[in-house]
C-alpha cells in the first residue's frame, strides 16, 4: 500500500498518521514494525517516530504473505460485480454457502475466491464483510487486506452499510410499505432456527415497500437495518408472509431451490478512499424465471 503525505500532516509523526489517517489497529502497526519492509518512507525503513513532510512517499506492507491454509481452491466461474486492490464484490449464486462449514468444505464462495486468486499467483485470506445464507443469492463484499477489513467492520458495527434485498412473499401484503420491529432469539433446542420474541433476544428492525402484487404473491424491497441471523426470513414469517420457497420458516416449493431472496445492493464507504459506493447484483435466472411464471412485470 502506497500513500503520499499531504501538507496537513507535515511536521507530525508517522505514528499519528497510521492511527488517525489510516485507522490502523495497534496489532497491525506492531506487525508492520516487525517486518523488514513493513514501513518505508521515501524508500527507507523508518520507525513510527519518523517526522513526516509534505510529499513523502509512505509504503506499508499490508498484503497477506500466505493464503489461508484450510481453504481448498474450488474452480467456479464467479460473477464479479466490482474489484480493486482493496475490495471484491461477487454476485453469489443459489446453493453456494458463503464460507466453509459442516458438509461444505470445498464448494463455498471462499473456496471459489481462493481458486480465483491462486490462478493469479496471489495469496488470499477470506474476509467477508457480509454473509448470505446458502440459498440466498446476491452481493457479497470481501475485503482483500486487513486494513480494508477493519474499516468495513467498523462501518457495519455503526450501521453505515445499507442493504437492499428483493423478496417474494407468500400472500398479498395489504400495506404498500411498513416496518417490522421485533427481537430475534435462537429457538429452543435448535442451533439453526430463530424466532421473534417480545422480551428476549436482540433487537431486529426491518423496513419494506411493495414493488408488485401478482397471483397471491407479493414482491418487496426490504432493508434490514440490523444484521440478525435469518432476519428477513424470520420477520416476514412472523407477520404471516414467509418468503416463497423457504422450507425453514414457511413452505418449500419445487419452483425454486430454497427461498426467493436476493441481496440486490450494498451501499458503503470505500475503506481507503472513503467515497460512497453502491454495488448492485442483477437477479439470477432462477429468480427471474419464478417472477415470469407468476406473471410479475418486474425485471
Amino acid at each position: 500500500m502506497t500513500y503520499v503525505v499531504e501538507a496537513r500532516w507535515a511536521g507530525r509523526i508517522l505514528k499519528e498518521y497510521l492511527f488517525s489517517e489510516l485507522s490502523l489497529s495497534r496489532a497491525q502497526v506492531v506487525v508492520l514494525k516487525k517486518k523488514e519492509q513493513g514501513m518505508l518512507l521515501n524508500g527507507e525503513r523508518v520507525t513510527v517516530r519518523a517526522i513526516l513532510r509534505e510529499g513523502d512517499l509512505l509504503e506499508l506492507e499490508l498484503e497477506d504473505e500466505q493464503s489461508s491454509e484450510d481453504l481448498i481452491p474450488y474452480d467456479y466461474p464467479l460473477q464479479i460485480l466490482y474489484e480493486d486492490e482493496d475490495l471484491i464484490l461477487i454476485n453469489k449464486p443459489q446453493g453456494m454457502p458463503t464460507h466453509p462449514s459442516h458438509g461444505h468444505f470445498e464448494d463455498t464462495l471462499a473456496n471459489a475466491l481462493a481458486c480465483y486468486y491462486q490462478k493469479q499467483g496471489r495469496p488470499f485470506v477470506f474476509r467477508a464483510a457480509n454473509r448470505l445464507d446458502r440459498d440466498t443469492t446476491g452481493v457479497v463484499l470481501v475485503a482483500k487486506n486487513k486494513r480494508a477489513s477493519a474499516a468495513l467492520s467498523r462501518q457495519i458495527m455503526t450501521r453505515r452499510v445499507k442493504k437492499e434485498y428483493f423478496a417474494l412473499l407468500q400472500g398479498t401484503l395489504r400495506d404498500d410499505e411498513g416496518c417490522i420491529d421485533k427481537n430475534i432469539v435462537r429457538a429452543l433446542d435448535s442451533v439453526i432456527l430463530r424466532s421473534v420474541s417480545e422480551n428476549e433476544g436482540e433487537r431486529a428492525f426491518t423496513t419494506y415497500r411493495v414493488l408488485e402484487r401478482r397471483s397471491g404473491l407479493t414482491l418487496v424491497s426490504a432493508q434490514p437495518h440490523t444484521g440478525r441471523t435469518h432476519q428477513l426470513r424470520v420477520h416476514f414469517a412472523s407477520i404471516g408472509h414467509p418468503i416463497f420457497g423457504d422450507g425453514l420458516y414457511g413452505t418449500p416449493s419445487d419452483r425454486i431451490c430454497g427461498q426467493a431472496l436476493h441481496a440486490f445492493s450494498l451501499t458503503f464507504f470505500h475503506p481507503i478512499s472513503e467515497r460512497e459506493l453502491t454495488v448492485c447484483a442483477p437477479l439470477h435466472p432462477e429468480f427471474c424465471a419464478l417472477l415470469k411464471e407468476y406473471n410479475f412485470e418486474f425485471s
